[in-house]
Parts: structure tokens; C-alpha cells; sequence
């Protein structure tokens, strides 16, 4: 609808009417081919020849849709519109927005959540007003999106989390003992126990809980941001033990290799720091500095 001369081009992705899910109608298609050959439908209405192609992108949903061309001349501009805006019309549901005549509903009449047609027309006096309020009711996102995983979180807080975790899965059980055959000294290393997230969850505080609630992943992304410490692994959580992680192949791209190479010690051991039997790795082999005086 921004003119006569506006293209689109859109990457179906979500299973989303105009105004909330997508409700399947031929269970002989799979949804997503059914959800394509809805948008494609809109175009179509929309007075558009919508061409399909699929696009070398590394995603299941890669079919898009284009409109390049007009199937009407010009002059019909206003007989589409008229067109678009019933088709709309006809497409409303009062799941999300509440039920408005400037749209051609009658507010008396619901049946299962979706609004009836006052009638086949718009009302005259109205049809100018339902041109300029396309969809009333409807809220964009926001322009500037809000970082929610938690990697906005103040890191204060996030290193209170991890050593509350770390020491909850260190302390879940007595002491296991880990060989450790480094420098040929055989030593004990704690790697603590293993917690469900739901576990893990019950021990933190209420006040904890209600800020991670508010981030997408919550707890569960804290902990696999915090990857040096943390392997979550089938809803369980797991200290990491670094003596089992497999050493990069020689057979890496050069400039994979630089790149690892130049991460390397940029940041301090957690466990040098806070774990009771410190690093699992010596200084030589631990990717993290061992202390600031090693850091890069």
C-alpha cells in the first residue's frame, strides 16, 4: 500500500497473521509451505505477480517472495486499495485488538475469538478513514531493540551468579577426586556435582531470579554465556573441567589459528581465582591468565 511504484521483497520466517499466529487450514501441506503460499496470497491481493526463489543461506527457511510488478494499471489504484482493505478486514481477529466499526466490525457480534463482518462493504464515510488506519491498533517494535541475553546484565551481578552456582555444584556432594597427571604429580581435583536448572534455580534468591526471568534464556543463557566455567548439558549443569577439552586440530585454517592464538591469556582463570583446588590446567596449557601478570 505505499504506492504504486513500492517492490517488496520478504523471507518468510515465523507463522504470523496480521495480527497473531497463523492458524492452519490444509493439513494436506506442511505448515510451512501452507504459511508460503498465505503471504504469497497477500501479495496477490495486494495487486503484486509474486515470484518465488530460495536463497543460498545457511537456514531451513530460505524460500522468499518478490514483487516486482503490478498485475493492474495505474489508474485502478483505488479499487485495489479498497480491495486490500477488505481483504484485511476479513483477516482480523479480536485475539489482540479490540474489535473497531472504522475497521467494518460490528462489536456486538464475537463467535470463537474472531470479530464478524458488519457487512461486505465498508460504510462510505468511512472508507477514507480505514485507508489512512490500516490496521488499528497495531504496535511496531521498538526502533532501537532491547538487548535481552543477558549480556547486558551489570557483571557485578553475573559474577555473584556464577560463584553462587559454582560453589553450589562444589559443594553438592562430598569432594570427588579427579587424577591429575600434569608435570607427572598426581593431585586431586574437585569437579563438583551435577544440578538440573531447575535445581540450581531453587537454590538462588528470589530477587535473582525475578532479573534472569526478564532476560530470554534467563538462567540457562547466563550460564552457557559464562562458557569457561559452565557446560550445560541436557538441562544439567556441569563445571567445566578443561583437562577434558579436545586440543585444537593442527589441521586448522592459518588464520583460524592466528585468531586463537591472539585470544590467548586475554582474560583471567576463574578457577585460579576462585576455585579451592585452583586451575585443573597448568600455567603453560590454561587458555586463561593465571594471574594478571600473565595477561596479554
Amino acid at each position: 500500500r505505499s504506492s504504486y511504484s513500492c517492490c517488496y521483497f520478504v523471507l518468510p520466517c515465523c507463522f504470523f497473521d496480521f495480527h497473531g499466529k497463523y492458524s492452519r487450514r490444509q493439513s494436506k501441506k506442511t505448515q510451512y509451505r501452507e504459511y508460503l503460499d498465505f503471504v504469497a496470497q497477500v501479495g496477490f491481493v495486494c495487486g503484486f505477480r509474486v515470484e518465488e526463489d530460495c536463497l543460498r543461506i545457511p537456514s531451513t527457511k530460505r524460500v522468499c517472495l518478490i514483487g516486482k510488478n503490478r498485475t493492474y494499471p495505474p489508474t485502478e489504484c483505488a479499487l485495489i486499495d479498497k480491495q486490500i482493505t477488505q481483504y484485511i478486514n476479513n483477516h482480523q481477529t479480536c485475539a489482540v485488538v479490540t474489535c473497531d466499526r472504522r475497521v467494518g466490525f460490528n462489536h456486538k457480534d464475537h463467535s470463537d475469538g474472531v470479530c464478524k463482518e458488519a457487512g461486505s462493504e465498508l460504510p462510505e464515510n468511512e472508507t477514507d478513514t480505514a485507508g489512512t488506519i490500516w490496521m488499528p491498533g497495531f504496535q511496531p517494535r521498538e526502533k532501537v531493540e532491547q538487548i535481552r541475553n543477558c549480556a547486558s546484565l551489570p557483571q557485578d551481578f553475573v559474577d555473584d551468579v556464577v560463584l553462587s552456582v559454582a560453589n553450589l555444584l562444589l559443594n553438592a556432594t562430598p569432594q570427588k577426586s579427579c587424577s591429575n597427571m600434569h608435570g607427572g604429580n598426581m593431585s586431586t581435583w574437585n569437579q563438583g556435582e551435577s544440578l538440573s536448572l531447575k535445581e540450581v534455580a531453587e537454590h538462588l534468591n528470589k530477587e535473582t531470579l525475578k532479573r534472569l526471568k526478564s532476560e530470554y534464556g534467563g538462567l540457562q543463557t547466563l550460564l552457557k554465556n559464562n562458557h569457561q566455567v559452565f557446560e550445560v548439558l541436557n538441562g544439567r549443569v556441569h563445571i567445566r573441567d578443561w583437562r577434558k577439552e579436545k586440543p585444537s586440530r593442527k589441521t586448522k585454517p592459518e588464520v583460524k589459528r592466528r585468531l586463537s592464538a591472539e585470544a590467548f591469556k586475554t582474560r583471567l582463570c576463574w578457577f585460579f581465582i576462585h576455585h579451592p583446588d585452583g586451575c585443573s590446567l597448568p600455567s603453560e596449557s590454561c587458555p586463561y591468565a593465571h594471574g594478571t601478570e600473565e595477561l596479554r
